[in-house]
């Protein structure tokens, strides 16, 4: 169960006809590994900022989802169509798909197995969005043979990765989300409710966090922040 902050910080209208120049009934969603350590505010500033044709639709890290390209625009991202306006030339990858990075991926560790799992959420809540099965899901590397997402294929984790998306689909979305209403956590079921409250509370009991939180929680002043914070410190003390 993750919290993420959605952003739009769309690329300029004036930059379409380098980054998105066409108009896309996207089929699929490709993913992506940036193979840097940048957040996601860095990835989408720098993709906006330089005059490249690279482009995507969306950079997940451990925080925050950005979109930055609408989903009816293509992007260039998949490295199987240079822009090519002969329609023979149509690719699938980079003008039938929602590009979407996930951010961390070149040391990896902790902070990329979250913005992992928050890019495995929303997927999910994209495919339901688009009433889509899981098999709209492709990796960079079906599209044009890049090893991409680099950190999944080389720790060979695409079909689990698929698997924890198809999860995530079947998980009751009103048990599910997380919503944060000026930081503090809110939430739109008891069952989301209970099962945060359990992790704190087995954290607490097992000594990886201060009982402190779970007071923090009862009372209603947590945070969005401070349970990804506490996410983050019990992995690492679970190591």
């Amino acid at each position: 169960m993750m919290v993420y902050t959605f952003k739009q910080t769309f690329l300029p209208v004036s930059k379409y006809s380098i980054k998105a120049p066409f108009i896309m009934a996207p089929q699929f969603i490709t993913v992506h590994n940036t193979a840097n350590d940048a957040p996601a505010v860095n990835e989408i500033s720098y993709m906006i900022g330089n005059n490249n044709q690279v482009s995507y639709h969306v950079a997940v890290d451990d925080k925050e989802v950005i979109q930055a390209i609408p989903f009816n625009r293509n992007a260039w991202h998949c490295g199987d169509d240079g822009g090519s306006t002969d329609p023979n030339a149509l690719k699938k990858g980079n003008r039938l798909s929602i590009g979407v990075e996930i951010c961390y991926s070149k040391s990896g560790g902790v902070r990329y197995g979250v913005a992992e799992e928050n890019a495995v959420q929303y997927i999910a809540k994209l495919l339901k969005q688009f009433g889509w099965g899981i098999e709209r899901v492709k990796k960079h590397q079906d599209w044009n043979g890049k090893y991409c997402p680099h950190r999944i294929l080389s720790e060979d984790r695409w079909n689990s990765f698929l698997n924890r998306i198809k999860k995530a689909m079947e998980t009751n979305e009103s048990e599910q989300q997380i919503v944060e209403d000026e930081d503090t956590m809110k939430f739109t079921s008891t069952t989301a409710k209970s099962a945060v409250r359990d992790y704190i509370k087995q954290a607490v009991d097992k000594k990886k966090i201060d009982k402190s939180w779970l007071e923090k929680f009862d009372n209603g002043t947590i945070t969005g922040g401070d349970f990804e914070g506490l996410k983050i410190i019990v992995a690492q003390r679970s190591n």
